[in-house]
């Protein structure tokens, strides 16, 4: 007797994620699908202009950033198993500390990420998305630590930090970066980012890259993995 098909994926669903999961590997046409709070989310096809090139550049400045910093790793549009609530979301782009370096997140058995990358950055058309909302909470409740979102259309980047369990605005040094808290030598110029400039933005990064408080992280990292490998 042959298995009766899983219904296929629709947008409003209300799933459990080992439903959504199953659902999501059975139909492998769809490309982009969330989870959020138990609702299942499939984004329309994205505008190279509003998505497709705000997002290859928030990829590049977090990839010149990993690629300086052992035991930190990124990722892009990879679906991550978050940990509180139904929610299985599949973030533009995220760095988080090896899971043997006292990062929150891991890999499981099938390669999906289990927990809370550090650092999470989506690319949104505007303040009415649901990246500004329904996500943010489920980021929030499930303890990513930072948070940054490219309001495209708005041309506004906003950069949350954890702060008592609760997201709180970062506030701008006096030079008009965003430097990290959890990430130290992560810096961004909002402006040279949202203006197209990556040789500004790629230059402010390398400056941070430079800065004691990064070389003091990446020796963090290193005596961390080395001790709990003993």
């Amino acid at each position: 007797m042959s298995a009766i098909p899983r219904p296929p994926l629709q947008p409003g669903d209300r799933l459990t994620p080992q439903e959504f999961l199953r659902r999501y590997e059975a139909t492998p046409e769809v490309w982009k699908a969330e989870l959020i709070e138990g609702v299942v989310y499939m984004p329309s096809p994205v505008s190279d202009e509003d998505h497709g090139a705000p997002h290859f550049d928030m990829i590049s400045w977090l990839g010149l950033y990993r690629s300086y910093t052992p035991n930190v790793r990124g990722g892009d549009n990879s679906t991550l198993k978050l940990e509180l609530g139904f929610n299985v979301p599949q973030p533009d782009a995220f760095l988080r500390i090896l899971s043997e370096c006292g990062g929150k997140s891991r890999l499981d058995s099938d390669g999906y990420i289990v927990g809370s990358p550090e650092l999470i950055g989506e690319v949104s058309a505007s303040s009415v998305s649901y990246d500004l909302h329904d996500k943010l909470a489920a980021y929030q409740r499930n303890g990513v630590q930072e948070y940054v979102v490219w309001r495209v259309l708005d041309k506004k980047i906003d950069w949350f930090l954890l702060q008592r369990g609760k997201f709180k605005p970062l506030l701008l040094t006096k030079d008009g970066y965003y430097k990290s808290k959890v990430f130290p030598g992560l810096w961004l110029d909002p402006n040279a980012l949202i203006q197209g400039n990556m040789a500004k933005v790629l230059e402010v990064v390398q400056q941070g890259l430079a800065a004691p408080e990064h070389r003091r992280f990446v020796e963090k990292l290193r005596k961390w993995k080395a001790e709990h490998a003993k």
